[in-house]
């Protein structure tokens, strides 16, 4: 009986050493398996995680991404995508336009020189003014000045059209124009600078908000988008209607700021009469050719 019962002990000790044995290689196997979908789902996430990253990094920044933001264009525009700044007497009979860059140092030198019988013109209802402004110098010398000063100037629009022509005169003023191989004009600060000299500008917190927040930069873009349209890739050029217009050179001799400016101020009052006809008040008949009031794009489109 002894032994019977001592065999039984031996072979259910057996068993439960067995069971044991294979209920720890059960665990083992468990443990292995989630060893194992933990470190794949650590490798997913890692992957996931540099997926996102990449995907950040492709993504469009600065003046890139401003070509998908939303669009706001500045009041007193027209055209597509608020791309025509007309300004003038809506009763003007013909429209000049101006192709300009605000980094451009030769429409600096022209608005020194002229910008005030161009202003005077405009006043005066004697033709409105169609202004398309590039970026190119951006883009040739590099940068981001001109489209910063563009987007400002979008803003200084949105207050009046006064507004925008003294802004882009301050702009242009030997005060405040930078050689165009400094790209000051990409700090706010900058153009908020040459802002207060402009009254409708100086305390116009709104315009301020719209320059630091860069509201008008996908304005701005879509404006810059339009270079070489009716062909013009320099600055600054002029056309009335189809015809580019072409203006005397100054000679080149030694001479002050101020003679050059007088001779440039006198040709290119030369090209505005042998186009335009004389100035108000000079007796002799305007020829009135040109384009018209009325058209939806004054000037056939892009």
């Amino acid at each position: 009986m002894s032994n019977r019962n001592n065999l039984a002990n031996k072979t259910a000790a057996r068993e439960r050493i067995r069971a044991e044995r294979e209920r720890q290689k059960k665990k083992e196997k468990l443990r292995r398996q989630l060893t194992a979908a933990g470190a794949v789902i650590g490798v997913l996430a890692v992957a996931g995680g540099i997926g996102y990253a990449v995907m950040k990094a492709n993504e469009p920044k600065g003046w890139e991404a401003a070509k998908e933001a939303k669009l706001v264009t500045p009041a007193h525009t027209q055209g597509k995508n608020g791309t025509e700044i007309l300004i003038g007497d809506k009763n003007a009979k013909q429209t000049l336009e101006v192709f300009e860059d605000v980094r451009c140092p030769a429409c600096a030198a022209f608005e020194q020189s002229s910008g005030k019988v161009l202003a005077k013109d405009i006043e005066d209802g004697r033709y409105r003014v169609r202004f398309t402004m590039y970026a190119f110098i951006d883009d040739v010398g590099g940068g981001e000045g001109s489209k910063n000063a563009l987007s400002a100037l979008g803003a200084a629009l949105n207050v009046s059209p006064e507004a925008f022509l003294k802004y882009k005169s301050a702009l242009y003023s030997a005060k405040y124009h930078p050689d165009e191989r400094e790209d000051l004009y990409a700090k706010d600060a900058e153009l908020l600078k040459v802002a207060s000299e402009v009254p409708e500008l100086k305390n116009d917190k709104a315009f301020a908000t719209a320059v630091k927040k860069g509201t008008y930069d996908r304005w701005a873009m879509d404006m810059t988008a339009l270079f070489g349209r009716k062909g013009i890739k320099r600055t600054p050029s002029f056309m009335h209607g189809d015809k580019k217009l072409v203006m005397p050179q100054v000679p080149q001799q030694q001479m002050t700021q101020a003679q050059y400016n007088q001779l440039a101020q006198a040709n290119f009052k030369k090209m505005i009469d042998k186009e335009f006809g004389p100035a108000k008040g000079s007796g002799k008949p305007d020829p009135g050719k040109g384009i018209r009031e009325g058209e939806k794009d004054p000037t056939g489109g892009r």
